[in-house]
This record gives structure tokens, C-alpha cells and sequence, in this order.
């Protein structure tokens, strides 16, 4: 094998030889006499090499900021050499002190190619995998994360670095005064982070954005400053043919801005300026729709693959901006229909898309509604109905539901159920939204297929709601439920399903839940559950409007509200009135108690003679209880349930109980 001798002109390895031959001889020269000893075949010379490098390198500036120069040098190095190197160093022997020189030299020139922001970057984020390292950056002044700030653009790592430490290492912050702070020194950090993406594509900032949702609740700036500018990275990222990767960006923030700021993201991402041929809200959603049609036909097959979750994440902010879209969509045409004059113009919905883009829109929207639902209802399938018909070995896991336990399908995911899919609950709620308020039966007749998803979905969110001690990925989808069962309600099919599934039952046993507790506990602190139980009212009123004759399983719930307790009601006095007026949570607790009266009338009303003999005496107490609150401050200052309480007395006096 032929060796590579060392050239004569080269000194012989010596700390001072290596200075003379940087000072003496020209960097060109040197650099190929180096090379040739790294590249020889034996490790003598490789050796002497690797020294006269180190020596090179610490003496020549001018070299270090060489690009191409360094990655030749760089690659002429051994990688088995160098490994060989590190290993000899570490054992210990006779010849200690040579192996710790050897050690010294390999770290040294490591070192020497290896950027110094890079090592601190990764050591920072490993830090920060730790609760006690998490809380401790997380406590550090904004000025301390200024110098990572600055360089986030070009390295991608100091991202995860922050939204690791403002996740994990502010669990323990106690008081609101902590949290506050805390808050707005994430909102000056987003701030700069703004900032130091100018004039880039800002992907790797989109996606980081898109972790706020993660975040404690207090923790979220409230009204910043950067909403603007980031809206404008995704306009400019969604129009410029982006990446794989830079779309599930835009995506992903696009939903979490939406959810988090839903007064103040909308105008953002879907006004126009007025004479646009083609808005940009129309081009941005038309590519969010593209995106949900494309990928929902083979995302079953790919349940378990390690790409999924990130594609669920995708598709689920993909479903957030519509139903975002949507929302806006139906504010600005209510505000055509009823314009608010009082409402300064800054708050009223805009909306600059021509006719017939909306047309076109709406067109592609319930194409997109349809796919979805038949997504969903291939997924339950194969997470929880199972199939009877298949062979045992082709189902393999057992679903426990409220039906009895069934044995799964072999191709569901093998992590979890459908239910805990992000995908799952932003999917129905875009679909409610769209049941709801778009007139055509078609799709809601289509939706009615899926009932037996809907009350099972409900259930197991009554029976285990969300909480400050349940786990954070704990889904609630009763409000999107009631919101489609307004409209899938309004068609025979979606009654009939309503009744084959039990969903009277299911609903009404929640009412009168959510009526108990409103007896013993103030309505500041029941806000949600009386504004779910006002949506609960409607959809059985729905119901119960639709038949000519209640069914005596309905009067059940007549009963439970003939026994309700009217909770203390505010003083008559005149300044208690109007308190009580103004008083947001108190309005909402009367027209919850009024819709729950209103539907229990309509069913005495809709009762055979014999049943309403038979529930006289119900029918007595809630006629007193309207009138109770017919006579209370809060029912005679002008309040908008006034006139629905009357109707409620009306319709009781009409019906005879005789």
C-alpha cells in the first residue's frame, strides 16, 4: 500500500513549527500540505495533519470565514480516524499522557468546526425538556432572551426553545400578578420574534404560533400588536406556492389565531379591498377547502402511520378556518339583513367577496361538508360500531360504549378512538355551523346518517366533562352537536333518526341537569351550562313543534320542570332592576328558565285530554313559576323574555286541564 510521506518543506509536528509555517509560508500552500497529510493512509501522518490544522485555523482569520476552504478541509478528515482518535484518548494506559494529548487535539479541531450557537442552541433545548430547566428560562428578563431572538430566523431550534419553557416552566406560577407578567413578556418576546422574520417566509414562526393554543389561557397576549403582521406572513405564505411545510404552517396558524382572537383575526384573513377581482379570502379558502378534499379519501389507510398526527393537526386547523369563515360569513349577511346602527363600523363584519364568488363558495363549502361527514362516518365505523358481519381476526380491540362493548376494525388507529381526534371536533363543528344556518335539506338529511355518532359523542361528554383537573386533551362537543341538531332537526329524516338513537332522553336528562344547578349555584358561575341548556331548549323545541301529538315519554320532562326551584330573584326596587337588567348573567339565566318553560308548554299544549288531565297539577306549578318571573325585577324591566313569558301564560290559559 503506498503511503503518503510528509513533504520536507512541512516542519515536523511542534507548536512552534505549526506558528512558523502560518507566518512564513503562503495559506494556499499550507492548506494543500495539509490536506495531503489528512488524506494519507497511515495515521502517523494523518496525525500530523490533524495538529497542523488546529494551528492553521487559531492563526488565520482570514481562513475561518472561508467557506468553501473549511468544508474541503473538513472533508479530507477521517471520520474512522477521528473516531479512533476519541476512543484511544479516553482509555486510560501507560501512555497516559500521549492519549490526553490526542483526546485534547480531536476535541480541539472539533470545536474548531463547530459553531458555537449551534451547541448552545441544543444545549438550551435539552434544558428546557426538563421542568426545573423550563421554569428557570421561563423566569428569565426579556432582555436575557434578546441574543436568541435575534437569531431565530437562522436557527429554527431557539422557536421550540421558548414554547417549551412558556408551556412547561409556567405550571407553577401562582398569583395573577406572576401570570400577568408572564403574559407580557411573551407578547414583547412574539413581538420581536415579528420583528427578526422581516423579509423572510417566516414558516418556522407560523408554526411556532401555531403552539399558542397550548398555552395556558392567561397566558395568551390579549389584543397584541404582532395579530396584524402575522396575518400578513400568511397571506404572503399562502400566495407563493409554498412548501409541504410551509403550508401545514400558514394552516395551522391561520386556525389558531382564528380560535384564539375570534373578534379580531377574522377581518385580518377574510376583508378585502373592495373591487378585488379575486379576494384573497376567496383564493385562501378555496386552497384550505382544495386541501380538505384531497386528503380526507386516504387518511383512513393512514391511521397509524407517524406522519398522522401532524396531518390531523393540519386537516383540524384546516376545519377551524372554515368554520371561522363561515361565522363570518353568516355575521356580515345578518348585518345586511338587520344592520346594528349602533354598533361603531370597526366591529361590523366586512365582507368584500362578489356575488358570484359567494355563490361559487358556497358551492365548494357544501361539497367539502359532504366529504366530511362521509370521513366521519367511515371513521366511527371502524373506531366504534365495528361490523358484525366481519370475521373475529379482522376486529381486533374492544370499544366500550353506551350500547354495550363492540369489537373494533383492524384498520382503525390502534392509539386512540375517533373521539379523541383534534380532526373530530373541529370537523363537527364546521359541519354544525353550516346545518345550521344554510337552508338546503340535502345536506342535513345526509348529516341525519351520523346521529348515532352525535348522542354517542354526547354522552361521553356528560358523563365525563372537562375540567380544571382533566386532562387538557379532554374534548367537549356538546355545543357543536346542539348547533347541527338545529339544523338536521328541521328535516323528518333527522327527527326520525333523533328518536331511533334516543336523543330525547340524552338531551332532556342534561336540561334538567343544567336546570338543577342553576337552582343552588349564581349564573356567573354557570355561564356555559345555561347557555348549553338554552340550546338544549331549542333543539327539543324543534322537536316537539314538529309532532302533532307529544308521546307520553316526553312528560317526563314536564314533571322535572313543574319541580323546579326558582332560584332568589333581585330586589324590585328600581336601581335593582336596572342592575339586574344590565347584569349579563342574569339575562342569560332568564331566557334559559324562559325557553325551558316555553318548550314544556308546547308539550302540554301538543298533549292528548287524558295526558293533560293527568298532568294538571304540573301544568299549575309552571304557570306559577311564569308568573313568578313575569312579576320579578328582572322580568318586568323591559327584558326581551318579557314577551315570551306572556306567550308561555297565553299558551297555559289556552289549553283546558279539565
Amino acid at each position: 500500500m503506498d503511503t503518503a510521506q510528509p513533504d520536507p518543506e512541512v516542519p515536523a509536528h511542534s507548536g512552534a513549527g505549526g506558528s512558523a509555517a502560518t507566518e512564513n509560508g503562503d495559506t494556499d500552500t499550507s492548506v494543500e500540505k495539509i490536506q495531503q497529510y489528512l488524506k494519507a493512509k497511515d495515521d502517523t501522518s494523518r496525525f500530523v495533519g490533524l495538529a497542523l490544522l488546529k494551528s492553521v485555523l487559531d492563526n488565520s482569520p482570514t481562513l475561518q470565514s472561508d467557506g468553501e476552504t473549511i468544508t474541503s478541509l473538513w472533508n479530507s478528515i477521517s471520520p474512522k480516524f477521528l473516531d479512533r482518535l476519541l476512543r484511544t484518548g479516553s482509555r486510560a494506559g501507560p501512555d497516559q499522557k500521549d492519549s490526553k494529548d490526542m483526546l485534547d487535539l480531536a476535541v480541539a479541531v472539533l470545536h474548531t468546526f463547530t459553531e458555537t450557537a449551534g451547541v448552545i442552541i441544543e444545549t438550551l433545548l435539552t434544558l428546557v425538556s426538563f421542568p426545573e430547566g423550563a421554569r428557570i428560562f421561563a423566569g428569565l428578563d426579556i432582555e436575557e432572551w434578546t441574543p436568541l431572538i435575534e437569531i431565530a430566523p437562522e436557527h429554527p431550534h431557539v422557536l421550540s426553545i421558548f414554547i417549551w419553557a412558556w408551556e412547561r416552566g409556567t405550571t407553577a406560577l401562582a398569583d395573577q400578578q406572576s401570570r400577568n407578567g408572564m403574559r407580557n413578556k411573551i407578547d414583547q418576546s412574539i413581538q420581536s420574534l415579528v420583528a427578526s422574520f422581516s423579509g423572510t417566509d417566516a414558516t418556522n414562526l407560523l408554526e411556532f404560533l401555531s403552539h399558542l393554543g397550548n398555552l395556558d389561557a392567561e397566558l395568551i397576549p390579549q389584543n397584541p400588536e404582532w395579530l396584524r403582521s402575522v396575518a400578513k406572513f400568511i397571506r404572503n405564505l399562502s400566495t407563493k406556492r409554498p412548501t409541504a411545510a410551509g403550508r401545514s404552517a400558514y394552516t395551522k396558524c391561520a386556525g389558531t389565531i382564528l380560535m384564539l382572537y375570534p373578534r379580531q383575526a377574522p377581518p385580518l384573513l377574510f376583508s378585502d379591498e373592495r373591487d378585488s377581482e379575486k379576494p384573497f379570502s376567496y383564493l385562501f379558502i378555496n386552497l384550505i377547502l382544495v386541501d380538505i378534499r384531497a386528503t380526507l379519501p386516504s387518511l383512513l389507510e393512514k391511521l397509524n402511520d407517524a406522519e398522522y398526527p401532524q396531518t390531523s393537526q393540519r386537516l383540524a386547523a384546516a376545519l377551524d378556518v372554515l368554520a371561522a369563515f363561515i361565522g363570518h360569513l353568516i355575521a356580515w349577511m345578518e348585518e345586511l339583513d338587520n344592520p346594528d346602527d349602533a354598533a361603531p363600523p370597526s366591529e361590523k363584519p366586512t365582507f368584500n367577496m362578489p356575488p358570484d364568488l359567494v355563490l361559487k363558495m358556497s358551492r365548494s363549502i357544501g361539497e367539502t361538508i359532504s366529504v366530511t361527514m362521509e370521513y366521519l362516518r367511515d371513521r366511527w365505523d371502524a373506531s366504534v360500531a365495528g361490523a358484525a358481519g366481519l370475521h373475529p381476526e379482522a376486529r381486533v380491540g374492544a370499544a366500550h360504549t353506551s350500547t354495550g362493548s363492540h369489537k373494533t376494525l383492524a384498520w382503525d388507529s390502534k392509539d386512540g378512538d375517533a373521539a379523541d381526534d383534534p380532526f373530530t371536533l373541529s370537523a363537527l363543528r364546521a359541519i354544525a355551523l353550516w346545518l345550521r344556518d344554510d337552508d338546503g335539506d340535502v345536506l342535513r338529511k345526509e348529516a341525519a346518517g351520523l346521529m348515532d355518532m352525535l348522542m354517542e359523542l354526547y354522552q361521553r361528554s356528560s358523563a365525563a366533562p372537562p375540567s380544571a383537573s382533566s386532562p387538557r386533551n379532554r374534548q367537549d362537543y356538546r355545543l357543536p352537536i346542539l348547533a347541527a341538531l338545529e339544523g338536521i332537526l328541521r328535516t323528518s329524516k333527522g327527527v326520525e333518526a333523533f328518536d331511533s338513537h334516543g336523543g330525547w332522553r340524552v338531551l332532556s336528562k342534561d336540561l334538567v341537569a343544567v336546570l338543577d344547578a342553576t337552582s343552588s349555584n349564581p349564573p356567573h358561575h354557570l355561564e356555559a351550562e345555561i347557555l348549553r341548556g338554552s340550546r338544549i331548549a331549542l333543539a327539543l323545541s324543534i322537536v316537539a313543534e314538529s309532532e302533532t301529538t307529544t308521546p307520553e315519554d316526553r312528560m317526563g320532562l314536564v314533571t322535572a320542570v313543574a319541580a323546579y326551584d326558582v332560584p332568589p330573584i333581585a330586589s324590585a326596587s328600581a336601581e335593582g332592576a336596572r342592575v339586574a337588567g344590565n347584569n349579563d348573567s342574569d339575562a342569560a339565566l332568564l331566557g334559559f328558565q324562559t325557553d325551558v318553560l316555553r318548550l314544556a308548554a308546547t308539550l302540554l299544549a301538543n298533549a292528548n285530554p287524558g295526558m293533560r288531565r293527568r298532568y294538571a297539577h304540573s301544568a299549575s306549578a309552571i304557570r306559577s313559576i311564569a308568573e313568578q318571573l313575569r312579576g320579578s325585577s328582572v322580568g318586568n324591566y323591559e327584558s326581551p323574555a318579557a314577551s315570551d313569558l306572556d306567550d308561555v301564560l297565553a299558551t297555559l290559559s289556552c289549553v283546558r286541564f279539565d
